[in-house]
């Protein structure tokens, strides 16, 4: 099986609401780690939303450049609404990925989409905020994986405490 490597690049996000809700989705779908350029998240940290504590074993690192100590091996894949993009139904995920999102009133900059690897976007009528773009992208990655589990064992050490319910 092919070794497997997911990173979150966030460029220039502004709500901490939703780099917290990134957090949750990198907790949620086993990413690696996240990156994030830019000073406004900076300022807006202290609303942070990430309610499950991933920080504390996923990093989130502050760059420079996205694109600049990435291995030779990782793909970057750019997620945007840009022209000429691949609609992500029918893209086939790298192993080994660096998956670079837009700010939430922006998009990734001509000269990181220049050096992608790929560009997809997600075939929604109007733009979603970026969170749900997160979730959206690793969940479709989870879902074409041949790896993923799904069993009952995994539903009982993922559900809220307070779920105890079960189809008959």
């Amino acid at each position: 099986m092919p070794e497997t490597k997911i990173v979150i690049g966030l460029s220039n996000p502004k709500s901490a609401t939703n780099v917290g809700a990134v957090m949750r989705a990198a907790g949620c779908y086993a990413v690696d780690s996240v990156l994030y350029s830019g000073s406004r998240y900076d300022r807006a940290v202290k609303l942070n939303t990430d309610t499950k504590k991933i920080s504390s074993t996923i990093p989130l690192t502050a760059v420079e450049d996205l694109l600049a100590h990435q291995a030779d091996d990782i793909k970057v894949v750019c997620v945007d609404l840009v022209e000429g993009a691949s609609p992500l139904p029918t893209f086939e995920h790298p192993d080994k990925a660096l998956y670079i999102f837009g700010p939430e009133d922006g998009t990734i900059k001509q000269s990181v989409i220049d050096q992608a690897d790929a560009v997809v976007y997600i075939p929604t009528i109007g733009c979603m905020n970026l969170a749900a773009t997160v979730n959206v992208l690793l969940y479709d990655r989870l879902a074409k994986s041949a790896t993923h589990i799904t069993d009952n064992l995994l539903i009982r050490q993922s559900r809220d405490n307070n779920n105890k319910v079960k189809v008959k």
